[in-house]
């Protein structure tokens, strides 16, 4: 029986806000590792996926959308995604099907000509568009960057993601084994648990508040199987602190119910789960409150 060498690597997802790119990773891993929004910049840090089989570990790093900042925490966002383009195997650049090529697809592919490494078009969405509409997409970007091939895919149906990640296996070196087959991030459990909570915040609130909300996770302690989890969702004016409280702290009640369903899934463990609401005014445009929330370039 042929041995065959075991193949790994680092791939980049880089994309503008909103195309897709934590669906995927979710998508690919089989399991939620990146929160999912129909509101852009949802993801802030770098979130790595793995993927492993029995013949190859892709460690997947899902980068924050690349757009213009506005404050502090935009330009952290514009770094690190930028930043994951160093010493990784292979890129993705990921577009959305139903969107023609704008100014943030032309700043991200300026960037993406100082990389020397497989760049792959990722065209997501295409379930929202004809088939017949999939080449013109195609001729858009081709014409922009020699990319070493096209994948149209829909993240959220699933179709022609197998056919991706098989070719992403195919160019992959042969490598060691970097995490236990049994792990799909490299984050820590309260780094994920943060995202779980704050992705219920941008579900079930409006106006401003998603932007303007951290989550902070004060403690968790396990106690026979069962875990206690006390958090602080961070919003930047007393009439967002009302909003998410709710009437009577219907809001609160209701992120805490669906964050802990969630919670449950990821750790395999009863949950109960303690949130409280903090006013921080401006804590987007002050570092030493991005550093304490988790948004420390130092990570990277």
């Amino acid at each position: 029986m042929e041995n065959k060498e075991f193949r790994s690597g680092f791939v980049a997802i880089v994309g503008r806000p909103n195309v897709g790119k934590s669906t995927f990773l979710n998508r690919v891993v089989g399991a939620k590792v990146a929160i999912m929004s129909d509101k852009a910049q949802t993801t802030r840090n770098k979130i790595q996926g793995v993927f492993t089989n029995d013949d190859a570990q892709i460690v997947f790093i899902d980068t924050p959308g690349v757009h213009k900042p506005k404050d502090e925490l935009g330009n952290f966002m514009v770094d690190s995604a930028l930043s994951a383009l160093k010493e990784v195997d292979a890129v993705l650049f990921m577009v959305n099907a139903t969107e023609r090529r704008g100014a943030g697809d032309n700043f991200i592919i300026e960037r993406l000509k100082e990389v020397d490494k497989p760049i792959y078009l990722i065209i997501n969405k295409i379930d929202q568009i004809s088939p017949d509409d999939v080449l013109s997409v195609i001729e858009q970007y081709k014409a922009a960057l020699p990319f070493k091939e096209a994948f149209p895919i829909s993240a959220l149906e699933g179709n022609n993601v197998p056919q991706l990640v098989d070719t992403l296996i195919a160019e992959l070196p042969e490598g060691p084994q970097y995490y236990p087959a049994d792990q799909i991030t490299d984050h820590p459990e309260r780094f994920v648990i943060s995202e779980l909570i704050r992705e219920k915040v941008f579900q079930l609130t409006r106006q401003e508040i998603p932007t303007a909300t951290a989550v902070y996770v004060e403690s968790i302690k396990n106690d026979n199987d069962r875990l206690h989890i006390s958090a602080t969702i961070i919003v930047e004016r007393d009439g967002q602190k009302a909003i998410v409280i709710g009437k009577g702290g219907s809001m609160l009640k209701k992120i805490g119910t669906y964050a802990r369903k969630d919670i449950e899934n990821l750790t395999g463990n009863k949950v109960f789960l303690e949130l409280w609401v903090k006013v921080q005014p401006k804590w987007r445009d002050k570092s030493s409150l991005l550093q304490s929330y988790g948004y420390r370039k130092d990570n990277y």
